[in-house]
């Protein structure tokens, strides 16, 4: 008898260890809370359909206008501002400014809906520590921004070359200068995934942190172009869209606009918010209660 208990407790020791959270069970905790959801299905696929409908609309609006220009009907500020290299080159994106939204409002979901719901109680019960929570939400909320935007953006330009080609408009997806504008992008809207989930575990109110995030990336820059002085003129400069805008210049060979940073300034002002933004957020999970 007792050489069976001896026997039963071996066989226990394994499966005590084993029992506890760690951080690959996190992640797939995360992985199935995500995915099964039809409304993440949903957004994600809203994402794609935006980034692909605005580059066929591009794509059209391109070939329309350099149309006008060739045949001498279109003429002013609109026809002489119109480079339709760079154009061409950046239309794969172009819907990235929407996109975002979608993919900022997902990443607010992901934790915020936790509070919500009551399903935090659950979550952090299971993993008394917290931190291995918020960094698994973080993987997959990048993952998620960084793949739609460049899946989306791929689409798109593929998409669109049949568009241009009927205007004689070419769009290698292949060129190292589209290859980079498109990860670049996706860069940009993964770490606008991680400021939104970081916002919806400071706030934990799903309304208040999009709205926070939209003001941040959209209502901010227009007030700030729209007070004059030297002080806004410079702050704009650091606001998170118009670091993006700088950063999409690094390895350009384009003359970079006085009204940005350097590409490195811009991507370290990026990274600067993301990590401000996530380091709050992990305070405020760690100190307040659910």
């Amino acid at each position: 008898m007792s050489t069976a208990v001896q026997t039963n407790r071996r066989s226990a020791v394994p499966q005590e260890r084993l029992a506890g959270p760690n951080f690959l069970r996190v992640l797939n905790s995360e992985r199935i809370k995500l995915l099964s959801l039809l409304s993440t299905r949903i957004l994600l696929l809203c994402g794609v359909v935006l980034l692909v409908g605005f580059a066929a609309l591009q794509a059209w609006g391109i070939g329309q206008v350099t149309t006008n220009v060739q045949n001498g009907g279109a003429t002013g500020p609109r026809a002489e501002a119109l480079d339709t290299t760079s154009a061409v080159l950046h239309l794969p994106a172009g819907g990235v400014s929407f996109a975002q939204l979608i993919v900022g409002a997902l990443a607010v979901l992901m934790i915020s809906s936790e509070f919500t719901t009551g399903m935090s109680r659950a979550t952090f019960a299971a993993v008394p520590t917290r931190w291995p929570v918020l960094a698994a939400k973080g993987v997959y909320a990048a993952v998620v921004g960084f793949v739609l935007t460049y899946v989306g953006a791929y689409i798109g330009g593929l998409v669109a070359q049949p568009i241009l080609a009927n205007y004689n408009l070419h769009l290698d997806m292949a060129s190292g200068e589209v290859q980079r504008f498109m990860l670049l992008n996706a860069a940009y809207v993964a770490a606008v995934a991680l400021m939104g989930l970081a916002l919806g575990a400071l706030l934990r109110n799903s309304a208040g942190a999009i709205v926070t995030l939209v003001a941040l990336l959209f209502v901010l820059p227009i007030i700030f172009q729209l007070i004059p002085g030297d002080f806004f003129t410079e702050a704009r400069k650091y606001l998170p869209t118009n670091a993006a805008d700088a950063m999409f210049e690094a390895g350009s060979s384009s003359a970079l606009n006085t009204a940005y940073l350097e590409p490195w300034q811009g991507t370290l002002v990026l990274v600067a918010y993301v990590v401000a933004l996530l380091g709050a957020g992990f305070v405020t999970l760690r100190q307040r209660d659910v």
